[in-house]
């Protein structure tokens, strides 16, 4: 059960007397934890992360104490692929706008304009100590959209918005030829679906020589949202975040990333297990999951929690998702949970959470970890994540205290983004 509670100002604070896990320091570089400790955080932003109990009078004036009395702090979890707020939790088809499937190639559509803020699995993400999270198109289309990275906590998506910069989606496999299939056009085969990417990308190459034709002639040019798009990805701007289960597909998404150029991110990587070494040999990230689904269809048979331990052993960076709602992203942290029960290193499992989603996609400067200088974006464990028995007890969100679980009821407190009540009932 949730309640509300009114919005926390931005103010600073301290943490202290914490068990803390910066996972990363400000260059990227493994940060083991600190046994007792003390994070200091000003303007949303965290100021300094050291070891031992700051005494009270050399924090600034006006800094508020938190005893964290011993128990964790992460840095806030970010889920690498999920449909927060596109596809909302308890609305039926009202609640899913993840997939426009009347175009193979949608490159020209925005998460950003599904998303709703008020979906309940907002609150979800906070209880399980999720504080971003980028929202991506589904996989219904062979190219589904511009993804979007956003805060889980917000009044208004724009205000949320971290960057919507960072990459396209693209699917291969059994959802867009069985969706294109049904209607009897192309693609309907794993081959179309391939034609449909080659004829998408040359295209944008075309465009990309028009373009620069007419800036040297000094000519109008008629922008195109679905060329612009995939043009950014020729250029390196934007990621190729590619849905791909079987070996197979992911073998085609490598071979149509070294075709064209650009730089691709594998989703999913089901049967990555089976082809371990020759990810790693390409440099290949990969979004593994969701590790607890069932096996739902044909390309899921092979699922198996030992797939990210393999990977990681292959010295593949990997993240963690959940897919969200196919599994409820409060349950991200078990995802890493069951793969470290199944062979994955626990330190690797809680980099899968944090900054190597961060890292993937360029945004390791701002969140992913504790060093100074990163966004408040931090959670109070009641004890070691990874252990089932723990929950996140506080969550901050750029400074902001936003969820608060109360043990002796078993409710939380979220802070309602949109205030006070301004209108009563008569």
């Amino acid at each position: 059960m949730y309640r509300s509670v009114p919005v926390p100002e931005i103010s600073d604070f301290a943490i202290t007397n914490a068990r803390i896990l910066p996972i990363a320091d400000a260059d990227g570089r493994r940060v083991g934890p600190i046994e007792s400790g003390t994070i200091l955080v000003s303007n949303g932003a965290i100021a300094s992360v050291a070891v031992g109990d700051a005494p009270a009078q050399n924090l600034p004036a006006g800094t508020e104490v938190i005893d964290a009395g011993r128990r964790w702090v992460l840095p806030g979890f970010i889920e690498a692929h999920g449909h927060l707020g596109v596809h909302e939790d308890g609305e039926g088809w009202s609640g899913d706008d993840t997939n426009e499937m009347t175009d193979p190639n949608g490159a020209g559509v925005r998460a950003l304009d599904g998303i709703d803020p008020t979906d309940l699995g907002f609150k979800d993400a906070l209880r399980g100590g999720v504080t971003s999270a980028l929202i991506k198109p589904g996989s219904g289309n062979p190219i589904g959209g511009r993804t979007a990275f956003i805060k889980t906590w917000g009044r208004i998506v724009d205000e949320m918005l971290v960057t919507q910069d960072l990459s396209v989606k693209s699917a291969l496999g059994e959802n867009p030829k069985r969706v294109y299939g049904e209607k009897n056009v192309t693609p309907s085969t794993r081959m179309g679906t391939a034609k449909i990417l080659r004829d998408a990308f040359v295209d944008a190459r075309n465009y990309q020589a028009k373009r620069a034709h007419a800036e040297t002639e000094g000519t109008p040019f008629e922008r195109d949202l679905v060329n612009e798009t995939m043009a950014d990805v020729l250029d390196g701007k934007l990621a190729f975040d590619q849905h791909c289960h079987r070996a197979d597909d992911i073998a085609t998404a490598i071979r149509l990333s070294e075709e064209f150029g650009y730089r691709l991110v594998v989703n999913h990587g089901t049967e990555g297990h089976k082809i371990a070494d020759f990810i790693a040999d390409k440099g290949i990230d990969v979004i593994l999951g969701p590790l607890m689904t069932s096996r739902s269809k044909v390309e899921l048979r092979d699922r198996t929690l030992a797939t990210a331990g393999a990977l990681a052993k292959a010295g593949v960076r990997i993240a963690l998702t959940t897919d969200h709602p196919v599994i409820p992203i409060n349950f991200l942290i078990h995802e890493a949970s069951l793969a470290v029960k199944e062979g994955l290193d626990p330190v690797v499992a809680l980099e899968a959470l944090t900054i190597n989603p961060a890292a993937i996609f360029g945004l390791d400067d701002r969140l992913g970890s504790l060093a100074p200088g990163r966004d408040a974006d931090l959670v109070i464990w009641s004890g070691d994540p990874l252990d089932l028995n723990s929950r996140a007890d506080q969550v901050f969100v750029s400074g902001r205290k936003v969820f608060e679980f109360d043990a002796e009821t078993g409710s939380a407190d979220v802070a309602d983004p949109h205030g006070p009540t301004l209108i009563s009932e008569p």
